[in-house]
């Protein structure tokens, strides 16, 4: 895969929206696998060091995804995803969560829209991320959210890569 693809980040304070698009040399069911499936998502959706371990995930309309990303010390960060809305490759939207180990959300959260195309072989995913309070957003981006979304999406660069050649 090349690393010369479309990438931009955008933080909109007043709309408290995050606005993300990411190009990547892979056709869209493989892109759309890596975000629909538990298997693949706990490759890449954790910053490393740190890992992503899925306790549990019903990507259906209503269904969660529970999980936690761990430090190499064993620290675990949880969060709770609610898929909101589906339509199957193209779409979904879900509203995002951080919680505590026994699933109790802690609250505002925020809203996530994920939409997928893909052209000439490359598949491009657009990412809103609208946040409930402008306090948690801003938290959000000064915990690093930037910094480690971008890692994260370039790990999934590294994965795609190994799932298309398994596919070869």
């Amino acid at each position: 895969m090349t690393n010369d693809l479309l990438f931009d980040f955008t933080v909109d304070k007043a709309a408290k929206t995050v606005y993300i698009t990411r190009e990547f040399d892979a056709e869209l069911s493989l892109v759309w696998d890596a975000f629909t499936k538990a298997e693949i998502l706990d490759q890449w959706v954790a910053p490393k060091p740190w890992t992503s371990r899925t306790k549990h995930m019903n990507f259906e309309v209503g269904g969660r995804r529970f999980y936690a990303m761990v430090s190499p010390e064993g620290q675990e960060l949880w969060a709770i995803q609610k898929y909101t809305s589906i339509s199957p490759k193209t779409n979904f939207k879900l509203f995002n969560a951080f919680a505590d180990q026994d699933e109790n959300p802690q609250l505002p959260g925020s809203d996530w829209d994920y939409t997928f195309s893909e052209q000439n072989g490359k598949t491009t995913l657009r990412v809103t991320i609208f946040n409930e309070s402008l306090e948690r957003m801003e938290k959000m981006i000064e915990m690093g959210f930037k910094e480690g979304f971008t890692v994260t999406l370039n790990q999934l660069i590294d994965v795609l890569t190994t799932l298309k050649n398994e596919e070869a």
